[in-house]
């Protein structure tokens, strides 16, 4: 959710956008820390944690935020390579379009659902309508704004380990008129540009990305992997109205979307391809009685999330044996919802802040299947990945923040509840469901408390509860995967949900912050599928048979190391975690591990940055290099791997060992309107992928008889990028 000033400022500062030193700050930044008073150093504001402008040193919760200023200084090409240069958690990183993710052992799906994710995407603080990160570019992106933990005492369902909110641009937060082209490896391209304006009442902005890449070359030891190449566009608009100074209208416009992507996944395939595309419309209002001990706002929203699939797999497995599949295996999916928050605040007192609440959404999933056999492959047609559905939620709540001690102690806690109705609706080749309709009414809390011990140094605590309903796909599906598995639905599970508990502190001088946290989230019931046996490709849902519990520490630094000689300062930037336990207590006494699959053990970012100006005269430059350390990961692979030479048995969990990838980033401005900017990313050529097992080297450790035209995926070798920016 984002905020807005009640009239944009007057004048120059108005007409030049310049942004606010606070807001120049970032938790995870590249850049030194500006000189300012401590004071000031615990009043950073921060949105999403409450749905409303707070002072961070008032949030119970862990929080981080990505300004715009680190989108700049980054080579990343997606959000989904932005998080990872911020070290937010695993993400699986499947191909240019698919990433699911893992963040305090809550997870997302593998195929972007974001109906069955555990991780809550927003978009200026409503459901983004996907979980799929690779599909958002950072064109028009503001900032990012993450929460740890869940969230859902105001974001409702699927905030059971934290929230990720991607705050667009708008006329009204600035950064001025710019354009940039840039060009790379493997024929990486792209250009942008953001044009934006403002006066007394209105504000406006405008923006537009293309970009490509062909085929990318894996590390040392690998070659160029087939079918990795993509394509990316989009646009966004936005208009604000301030009617009056406490009332402010805005209407925001935007499609996003990375087209003709290769689709390699677990088979290293070579003929699979996905189009993904996200659009919405939000209109918001933003209003406030003189005084400011009534305010509120009111959130109309609709999007639409399409998933293209464009895949082929001329050799499928059935059982054990590898037969011949499909020519053409095309699914379409289409995800549309419109929806309503309302949230009236009202300041009770001059030390209480009651938030109230009501969501509404409803949202249709429709999809469709056409396969095309390979001679002597599967007759027929069968159902679609996904049932079709029609959800309808509306939930009610409230948050209360009560201040003593001089604002130095704030006591906070909330209660939401849900009700929701998700309905089988006629799928195509669904013999028979196993289920029509699933009412589930939900209560979730959250308590906390944040001590202001003076003004360098905070302390906060709290506990927070999460959920996440079955979809109809898992109560009632009977698809059959395009490799040939098969999966039926269960009538009788039971909705995810989660408990967190969590300390925290935040210390910080004029030129360095520190921030830690101590958490636990332990995840019931989270919905599986549980295989039928081994020599089978048939599996069933499931609530999982215990619980996961998730303990670990997470850290954030940086700060100003100093100035050297010739006028450049050096400074310092850190963030990681380690979880101390990531258990699955209901993992199979068979399992020869009981790890939380898809989840790092430990996970670091950390770099040193060196510069001299502030980035606005002939002259000044910048280099930054950054170290990204992904740590050990358990996972029982999809991949059909050689036994005993790739796994002992195909039930077999993999531990990837941990590894480091290192990232080069260099800035010269040409002149006070020209930037030059060049990056080196996996600067030592490493082969490695964050989740598969059979890579892109030799031997190949994958079944060559289960492969369809590759043996092994890794993630791209050294590439460079270098690019011009005009700012007008």
């Amino acid at each position: 959710m984002q905020s807005y000033r009640s009239r944009p400022a007057r004048g120059r500062a108005a007409r030049s956008f310049s942004l606010s030193p606070a807001i120049a700050l970032s938790l995870l930044a590249g850049a030194a820390q500006a000189a300012a008073p401590q004071a000031a150093a615990l009043g950073e504001v921060f949105v999403t944690a409450t749905a409303r402008p707070e002072e961070r040193s008032r949030i119970a919760a862990t929080t981080q935020t990505i300004e715009r200023a680190d989108i700049e200084r980054s080579s990343a090409q997606s959000v989904t390579d932005l998080l990872a240069e911020h070290a937010v958690g695993f993400l699986s990183e499947w191909t240019a379009a698919q990433t699911s993710m893992n963040l305090r052992g809550a997870a997302t799906d593998g195929q972007g659902r974001d109906y069955r994710g555990q991780v809550a995407v927003l978009l200026n603080g409503r459901r983004a309508g996907t979980a799929n990160l690779s599909k958002l570019s950072l064109s028009d992106v503001e900032r990012i704004e993450i929460v740890r933990g869940p969230g859902s005492v105001v974001y409702g369902s699927q905030n059971m380990g934290g929230v990720i909110n991607i705050i667009l641009r708008t006329g009204a937060s600035g950064g001025g008129n710019r354009a940039s082209v840039a060009g790379g490896s493997a024929g990486l391209w792209r250009a942008d540009a953001q044009l934006g304006g403002a006066d007394e009442r209105w504000d406006w902005y405008l923006g537009a990305n293309l970009g490509g890449r062909d085929d990318y070359s894996s590390g040392s030891g690998g070659g160029e992997l087939k079918n990795t190449s993509y394509k990316r566009r989009g646009a966004a608009g936005a208009l604000g109205w301030q009617l009056a100074d406490l009332h402010r209208i805005e209407l925001q416009l935007r499609t996003d979307g990375i087209y003709n992507a290769g689709f390699r996944g677990s088979g290293a395939n070579i003929y699979s391809r996905d189009n993904r595309d996200n659009r919405s419309a939000d209109l918001r209002y933003e209003g406030g009685l003189p005084g400011g001990r009534v305010s509120w706002l009111a959130h109309l929203y609709t999007f639409e999330d399409v998933d293209e699939f464009n895949w082929a797999s001329p050799v499928i497995r059935s059982g054990t044996a590898a037969v011949p599949g499909t020519a053409r295996d095309y699914n379409l999916r289409k995800l549309d919802a419109a929806g309503l928050r309302l949230q009236p605040r009202l300041r009770l007192s001059d030390t209480n802040d009651l938030l109230l609440g009501f969501d509404y959404e409803k949202n249709r999933l429709r999809s469709e299947r056409e396969r095309v056999a390979m001679p002597g492959g599967p007759a027929g047609q069968v159902a679609p990945y996904d049932n079709n559905q029609t959800e309808h939620t509306h939930a009610l709540y409230l948050e209360d923040a009560q201040t003593f001690l001089d604002n130095r102690l704030t006591l906070r806690a909330g209660v939401r509840k849900t009700w929701g109705e998700t309905r089988f609706d006629q799928t195509p080749n669904v013999a028979a469901a196993l289920t029509t309709a699933r009412d589930y009414d939900q209560t979730t809390w959250s308590t906390g408390a944040t001590w202001k011990v003076n003004d360098a140094w905070a302390l906060r605590a709290s506990a927070s509860t999460g959920f996440r309903a079955p979809t109809a796909s898992e109560l009632s599906a009977d698809f059959t995967a395009v490799g040939g598995g098969r999966s039926f639905g269960n009538p009788n599970l039971k909705p995810e949900s989660s408990r967190q508990f969590e300390v925290g502190t935040t210390l910080r001088q004029a030129a360095w912050r520190v921030d830690a946290a101590l958490f636990q989230n332990t995840i019931s019931d989270r919905i599986i599928t549980v295989s039928r046996g081994p020599s089978t490709n048939t599996s069933d849902y499931a609530n999982n048979a215990a619980d996961i519990v998730a303990r670990g520490l997470e850290l954030s630094a940086n700060g100003d190391l100093g100035r050297l000689a010739g006028g450049a300062t050096l400074s310092a930037f850190g963030n990681g975690y380690y979880h101390f336990t990531m258990k699955d207590q209901g993992a199979a006494a068979s399992a020869n591990t009981d790890r939380v699959q898809r989840m790092y053990q430990y996970e670091a970012a950390a770099g040193l940055r060196l510069a001299r100006g502030a980035d606005r005269n002939a002259g000044d430059w910048s280099a930054q290099l950054t170290a990204l350390l992904r740590g050990p990961m358990w996972y029982d692979t999809e991949e059909n791997l050689l036994i005993p030479q790739g796994e002992p048995s195909s039930t077999f969990i993999h531990r990837k060992g941990a590894f480091t990838v290192w990232n080069l980033r260099g800035e010269y401005r040409l002149s006070r309107g020209v930037k030059l900017f060049a990056g080196i990313n996996n600067l030592f050529d490493l082969n490695r992928h964050p989740i598969f097992i059979a890579l892109d080297q030799r031997p190949c450790i994958a079944n060559p008889i289960f492969q369809n035209g590759g043996c092994g995926t890794s993630m791209p070798g050294r590439e460079w990028l270098v690019g011009l920016q005009a700012d007008f």
